[in-house]
Order: structure tokens, then sequence, then C-alpha cells
């Protein structure tokens, strides 16, 4: 592989890892019982598409150790989107939504495989969870047969349960503020727990310590990749409610409509006079908002440009990752690749 960063060749070595990984396990579980059918596609669904930034990540922390490319690092890299897409069924579980990259969320998408059932919706959501924690356990077993040496991979294993039990805290965290007062500095902290390590922070580090990574690149990669995470999930919160569902491929009112504890609604409450407020109450206050309430909290939002505050905090987090990344000694390759991923992971449209 070229010294250049090419993301687009890069996801496609992914894509085709993945590809050949779960269509082989999926086709094992199909042949436990044909009825299970479904329930594998759903498996091979849910990793079908995506940018494979986590994947990126863990593969220049590797690099930027001054390891080589290495097939045997993208297979390990590789499995980090399977914990992406175990993270995804199991949020759109939990969050109710129906779409994702366009297509039925998986939980929607099996209830076809119980219609007619006792309680079809709830055995749906129940295999959904089930599609989502075999993708876990997938993951794990992609990383431990990726071929790179066994000392290599003893060094990041203790990472898969710190990276497991963020990942479930800010989740947890999640539903327990939703519903609650907004506050900005505990939105952020979900989201810093949810998404932020997973995407950036943790997959940095899982390439940096495979590679050997000594404590002071280590300290890099988090001052790097903890605001980098937040900037992303900042962004993917404007996406959720100003954003083209036709470009996101997700329905653009989850958010609102299920009180989640977002920045964006945080800043708009702290900017909000009692008016504004008492507005916002009766608005989020209704079981099932329609399209005219979205629209008037939409409104709301931009007259007082509470997008444009969610905006600045985006920027200043890309500028203190970047400002950390010109501190790491590294590779100049890697150092243009990890700062060409912090935009494309920051100023995105999908």
């Amino acid at each position: 592989m070229s010294e250049r960063w090419d993301p687009v060749a890069f996801k496609a070595r992914i894509d085709e890892v993945l590809h050949q990984f779960i269509t082989q396990e999926a086709d094992q579980f199909a042949a436990v019982d044909p009825l299970l059918s479904p329930v594998a596609a759903q498996v091979e669904a849910a990793v079908a598409d995506g940018k494979r930034l986590r994947a990126a990540f863990c593969y220049w922390g590797w690099r930027a150790v001054g390891q080589p490319d290495s097939a045997a690092l993208v297979r390990a890299a590789a499995s980090l989107e399977l914990v992406h897409a175990a993270a995804v069924v199991h949020d759109d579980l939990i969050d109710d939504s129906p779409l994702r990259h366009g297509r039925p969320t998986t939980h929607v998408a099996l209830r076809g495989a119980v219609r007619g059932r006792p309680r079809a919706d709830a055995a749906a959501r129940s295999l959904a969870m089930l599609v989502g924690d075999l993708l876990m356990a997938m993951a794990g077993q992609l990383f431990a047969t990726s071929g790179l040496p066994a000392a290599y991979l003893a060094r990041a294993r203790p990472l898969w349960s710190v990276m497991a039990r963020e990942l479930v805290a800010g989740e947890c965290l999640e539903i327990l503020r939703t519903g609650a007062g907004p506050d900005t500095e505990a939105s952020l902290k979900v989201i810093r727990y949810k998404t932020a390590k997973y995407t950036v922070e943790q997959p940095l580090l899982m390439g940096g310590f495979l590679a050997g990574a000594g404590g002071r690149l280590r300290e890099g990669y988090t001052a790097y990749g903890l605001p980098l995470g937040e900037a992303f999930q900042l962004r993917d919160d404007l996406l959720g409610l100003f954003g083209d569902p036709e470009r996101t491929g997700k329905a653009n009112a989850d958010d609102v409509r299920g009180q989640r504890p977002t920045a964006l609604l945080a800043e708009t409450w702290r900017l909000a006079a009692d008016d504004d407020r008492d507005r916002l109450r009766a608005l989020l206050g209704r079981r099932r908002p329609n399209a005219e309430a979205l629209d008037a909290v939409r409104e709301v939002m931009r007259r007082l440009k509470a997008p444009d505050r969610i905006e600045r905090m985006i920027s200043a987090r890309v500028e203190e990752a970047l400002g950390a990344l010109h501190e790491l000694d590294v590779p100049a390759h890697a150092a243009g690749a990890l700062a060409s991923l912090a935009q494309s992971a920051a100023d995105r449209a999908s």
C-alpha cells in the first residue's frame, strides 16, 4: 500500500475482510436450522455499509508507531467495525429507530420473520438484541484470528474490556438521562462514553498497543482522540435533526421524539428565555411530535442560534485534536492521514 492515505482504497480492503468473514459466519449460523436464515441475513446487513472510520483510526494508530502496512493488522482493525455494528443494532433497538443507511433497522426488518406470531414486535426486538450480541462475539473472533503474533494481541486484549465497559456505560447514561433536565456537561459525558471513545480514542490506542507504542504516544492518542470523537458525535447530533435524510440514511427526528440528552437540546434550553422554554415543553411533551411540531422545535433552535453554538463546539474540538496531533512525534505520512481523518470525521453530511 502506498504511503499516501487513500480512504477509498482502505475502505475497500476493510469491506473485503468483513464480507468474507461475515459471509462465512452467517452461513455457519444459518446451517444450524433453516429458520435462522432471516437472522443470518440481518447479521450480514448490519455490516454492509459504513465509513470504516474506526478501522482507519486503528490502522493509523499502528502505522504512526512506525509499523509497516499489514494485512493481518487490517483484519484486526476490521474487527472494530463489528463492534460498531453491534452497538448500532443495540442503539437502534433502544431508540426504536426505523431507518439506518436508508434501510429498515434490524428490529424492524426482523418483524417479517415473526409475522403472525404471538407478541411479534417483542419477538423481533429480541432477535435484534441477539444479532447485536452475536456481532460483538464475532468481533472478538475476527480480532483473535487476524494473524498478528500472539504477543501483539496480548498487548491489546485488555482494551477490549475497557471499550465494552465504557460503551455500555455511555448507553446506560443516555437511557438514564433521557427526559431529565437538559444539561450540556452531562450530555457531553454521555457522548464521550457512548460514542467518542470507541470511535476514535480506543481504535487509535488499539492500533498503538498492537504496535508496541510507548506511554507518551498513547497519551498523545488520547489527547487527539477524545476531542475528535466528541466532535464526531456533536456533528451527528446536528445531522440527526437538521441533516437531509436522503444523505444520512436515518430518520431526522429520532433525537427529539425520544427526548435524548443531546448537547444541541441542552444548549437550546440554556439559551432559551422562559417563553421559549414553555414552548419547548409543550412541543417536546407530546407523545409523538408530528412534523409541524418538529419544525417548530427547529425554528426555536435556529432563532436561538443553538446550531451555531454546536458548530463552534465542533470547531474547538477539532482544533484541539489537531493541536495534539501537531505535538505527536510520528511519521509525516501518519500525521497527514490523521489530519485528513479529523476533517472527514467532523465535517460531513452523513
